[in-house]
């Protein structure tokens, strides 16, 4: 077998090209770390903001919940209002009919015909003698 003798200079050589390695893979290790952390720090910044937007569209919900509430009782009032209209109507068509049926009561009655006395001075036309 064969010995390999290595010279001082090659020695050298490869423990400095060991070195450089080395120092390249602290290089590229600490450049990731930096890559993680900033992408970390962005993805942090995203999540605050989508929970910023959830809760806005929560907000969102709970105003067209609130007008689809109003809605509905502006529709209930309409209704209301609709058939009140019609029940005055209907008072007010009544009205009229006991007014036209009171003015027949106050109408002037024509006056009665004056008694007829006969001849043996008994008034006549009042009393109606109903035995026989």
């Amino acid at each position: 077998m064969q010995l390999a003798v290595s010279s001082p200079t090659q020695s050298a050589s490869a423990l400095g090209t060991q070195q450089l390695r080395v120092q390249q893979a602290q290089r590229s290790a600490e450049q990731a770390e930096a890559s993680a952390r900033a992408l970390r720090q962005q993805a942090s910044v995203a999540q605050r903001e989508a929970d910023r937007a959830q809760e806005g569209a929560r907000n969102l919900q709970v105003s067209a919940d609130s007008a689809e509430g109003r809605a509905g009782l502006a529709r209930q009032q309409l209704v209301s209002a609709e058939s009140l209209g019609q029940v005055r109507q209907g008072f007010d068509a009544i009205r009229g009919q006991i007014s036209e049926g009171l003015k027949g009561l106050d109408a002037p009655v024509a006056p009665a015909a004056a008694p007829v006395i006969n001849s043996e001075g008994q008034t006549t036309g009042t009393l109606v003698n109903v035995t026989a």
